[in-house]
């Protein structure tokens, strides 16, 4: 991999265009994400938040527009763009038939890193899966199998980690699994983009939000500059400060839950 060219976003957008046919998908998105940050990418089902993930990691060609990940721009630099991330899909893409601990090895092998055995009982260290590392994953639950996948994912140490709905379809105690992860993330200093449906979500984990809407970024801030969006709800002796649910659907609107 070069040397990334000096950066201060370690993600950035301009004008990205997208469409499927006569479908289009993203109309002229600008995002930025500083590095070292936990990123969260709010939408409805069908906002195009997929798209322009798969865009960012080289899987998908933007039809106008531009993107870099680590200084390096995804059309032209796309090897080293792969170099830099990783990337976690809304299910886990792990191997039912062999223990934690063989996945990751599994990995570390094609990847060809250094001591894949120590490697893996980090990684199982880190996750909080030592104790499982020797028990086929068919027995995990579905949080410490999202726990797997995201440790699988990090092998190599990228400095940027794409988390597409990590949580989809997961009971509330692994949901909190996978936030603490993915605070863990950030604080050992990985940048974090974060797609989710989920308002609590963004709301617990994220340094900044964005509210992607019909293709294009319709609000961008942190969470209280996100609230100050709508003017506080008043009792006569309370102030109401509004959630950032409030807040989403107030900018979506109804047309939002009309999407699919």
């Amino acid at each position: 991999m070069t040397p990334p060219p000096a950066a201060t976003a370690a993600i950035s957008m301009r004008a990205v265009q997208k469409s499927y046919g006569t479908l289009e998908v993203l109309r002229g998105v600008d995002l930025d994400v500083q590095r070292g940050s936990i990123f969260a990418l709010l939408g409805s089902n069908g906002a195009g938040k997929t798209t322009l993930v798969k865009i960012l990691s080289t899987l998908l060609r933007a039809d106008a527009g531009t993107a870099t990940v680590n200084g390096y721009d995804v059309a032209t630099h796309a090897a080293d763009v792969r170099e830099s991330i990783s990337l976690t899909g809304q299910f886990a893409a792990v191997d039912e038939i062999l223990t934690g601990r063989e996945n990751l090895i599994l990995i570390a092998r094609l990847r060809h890193v250094n001591d894949p055995d120590a490697i893996a009982d980090g990684l199982l260290a880190r996750f909080s899966l030592t104790d499982a590392g020797s028990r086929k994953v068919a027995a995990y639950s579905g949080g410490m199998r999202r726990r797997l996948d995201i440790a699988m994912s990090l092998i190599g140490n990228p400095p940027l980690v794409f988390l597409d709905e990590p949580t989809t379809g997961l009971d509330p105690e692994a949901r909190i699994e996978v936030w603490q992860t993915v605070e863990q993330l950030a604080h050992d200093g990985a940048t974090v983009l974060l797609t989710t449906q989920y308002l609590d979500e963004a709301e617990q984990l994220a340094d900044r939000i964005a509210i992607l809407h019909r293709g294009t970024i319709i609000a961008d801030g942190t969470l209280a500059e996100l609230k100050q969006l709508l003017p506080p709800a008043k009792v006569e002796y309370v102030e109401k400060q509004p959630t950032l649910e409030e807040v989403f659907l107030s900018i979506v609107g109804d047309n939002g839950r009309n999407e699919s």
